[in-house]
């Protein structure tokens, strides 16, 4: 986007604008110039009185095409001065308008030359047929020459008029010419209009034989096959450019995307496909961007391994039967915490806690599956499979023990550990549900929490969990007594560490 404010940059443009149209001009009453003069072959005509005819309808030609055309000009840009001079966001026909500004150009310039070609053809009509053949087509050629070149550059130069007005969005279909007749408008200025003259002159010689006219084609050949390469390559160049630009800022907004980044965005800058293009990869990232956003949030609230399950073989209702070991921490005394203490501090308490508990089951490759108030349900081994499931949910109770010790002391909080065959999957309604895990372990582990709460070191596990662990961390507890565990049938042998 153009750092100008709107009327500066509507001067600059027009001034630009001005003068791209001067140079177009320019260069084809150039070609015209130099081809009718030192080198068309010529009719036997008196040529003090064609050369003064023609001077003369080209001074009353300009002085009264130059003020239409450039009435006709204003005249087509002014609803698009009207919203960038004035800053404001242009209206839907505002960008419709500002995007066929250099077609309404190209029209006008056709125009013109088109009327100069019938001019100068009556012209010269009078003095010879043959003349007067031989200045339209010439016309015609710098006519064509003008129009692909006026409108290359025009279309250029207003690129950012371009961009502001498609800042509300592209239309929905392609208002300017797309990549297709911007080659073949190329191809016409640079190859053949010149392609062509060379064939009318091809057959001018066979139909006037002779040295003289033979040395004077060959000098004709010559120009046109010189202007077709330096003006064809101009005029490809500025057609390149016009595409490999919007294509380069889309290749480095695609590469920075690859490489993770979705802040990207890219300017749209033009009002054909490529426009549609750069809009479409906006639109992209603009997905992409709100997917790792729903993502990340996904995964805060499930998890990142259920999350990631979810994404790769979608949802339903209904889980499956996995060995797994749960790990249950709950605060003791948040009723009286509540109490004494203002919301907010609770709250500040409370995350401080399931800071450290989220930090130490992650670090042991399980992952909180709720938040329960001021308790945490922690599991390990579902969705995926977890070596040593067990022993990583004994050596997480470990450490976690510890540091709720150190850094929460405030904040005393029983563990309870267990492990066996669970249910993990979708509980709920197809409208809303949660991933979570079910059976008998998660059970026990509740109750060996509220257990632990009276026990000193507030560290219980169940002999399921130390069964299932590894003999490494098996070594660092030892089976207690058993117990009677509230709402269980059968009693429970309880763990403790050494």
């Amino acid at each position: 986007m153009s750092e100008l404010d709107g009327p500066e940059l509507w001067r600059r443009n027009i001034r630009r604008s001005a003068v791209a149209i001067a140079v177009s001009n320019g260069v084809a009453a150039a070609v015209v110039f130099v081809f009718l003069a030192f080198v068309a072959p010529t009719p036997t005509v008196d040529p003090h009185h064609s050369r003064l005819l023609n001077e003369i309808a080209f001074v009353i030609f300009l002085a009264v095409a130059f003020p239409i055309g450039t009435v006709w000009s204003l005249r087509r840009v002014r609803p698009v001065r009207g919203w960038i001079a004035s800053g404001r966001t242009p209206t839907p026909e505002d960008r419709d308008v500002a995007l066929r500004g250099p077609l309404f150009q190209l029209q006008i310039l056709a125009v013109g030359w088109g009327a100069g070609a019938v001019v100068f053809f009556t012209v010269n009509a009078t003095i010879s047929w043959r003349l007067a053949f031989q200045v339209l087509g010439t016309v015609v050629l710098g006519g064509v020459v003008t129009c692909a070149l006026g409108y290359l550059l025009i279309e250029r130069i207003n690129r950012e008029n371009t961009e502001l007005a498609l800042s509300i969005g592209p239309p929905d279909r392609p208002v300017g010419p797309g990549v297709v007749a911007r080659l073949l408008l190329t191809w016409a200025i640079g190859a053949a209009v010149f392609l062509l003259a060379i064939t009318v002159l091809a057959l001018a010689v066979l139909l006037a034989p002779g040295a003289t006219t033979l040395r004077r084609m060959s000098a004709s050949v010559l120009f046109l096959g010189a202007s077709g390469l330096v003006v064809g390559a101009l005029t490809t160049v500025f057609a390149a450019r016009s595409i490999s630009d919007p294509l380069e800022s889309v290749r480095s907004a695609l590469r920075l995307v690859q490489a993770g980044r979705t802040d990207v965005e890219v300017p749209v800058e033009d009002g054909s496909e490529i426009g549609l293009l750069q809009s479409g990869v906006n639109r992209m990232v603009a997905g992409l961007r709100e997917s790792e956003r729903l993502r990340d949030l996904f995964g805060r609230h499930v998890g990142e391994d259920v999350a990631r399950r979810a994404l790769e073989r979608g949802v339903e209702l209904g889980g499956e039967i996995r060995e797994a070991a749960v790990l249950f921490v709950d605060v003791m005394g948040s009723t009286r915490l509540a109490a004494e203490r203002a919301p907010d501090e609770v709250v500040r308490a409370l995350n401080a806690f399931f800071g450290i508990v989220v930090d130490v089951v992650n670090g042991h490759g399980g992952w909180v599956n709720k938040f329960e108030g001021d308790a945490a349900l922690c599991v390990f081994g579902a969705p995926l499979a977890l070596d040593d499931a067990a022993g990583c949910a004994l050596a997480c109770g470990r450490e976690l023990s510890e540091r709720l010790e150190s850094e929460l002391p405030e904040l005393p909080a029983g563990v309870g550990i267990s492990a066996g065959r669970v249910v993990a999957g979708n509980v709920g309604a197809a409208e809303r549900y949660e991933y979570t895990v079910i059976g008998d372990p998660v059970n026990e582990a509740a109750r060996l929490t509220e257990l632990a709460k009276t026990r000193a070191g507030r560290l219980l596990a169940s002999s399921a969990v130390l069964e299932r662990a590894g003999e490494g961390e098996a070594a660092r507890w030892q089976l207690d007594s058993s117990v009677q565990l509230r709402g269980r049938p059968e009693a429970t042998r309880v763990a403790v560490l050494r």
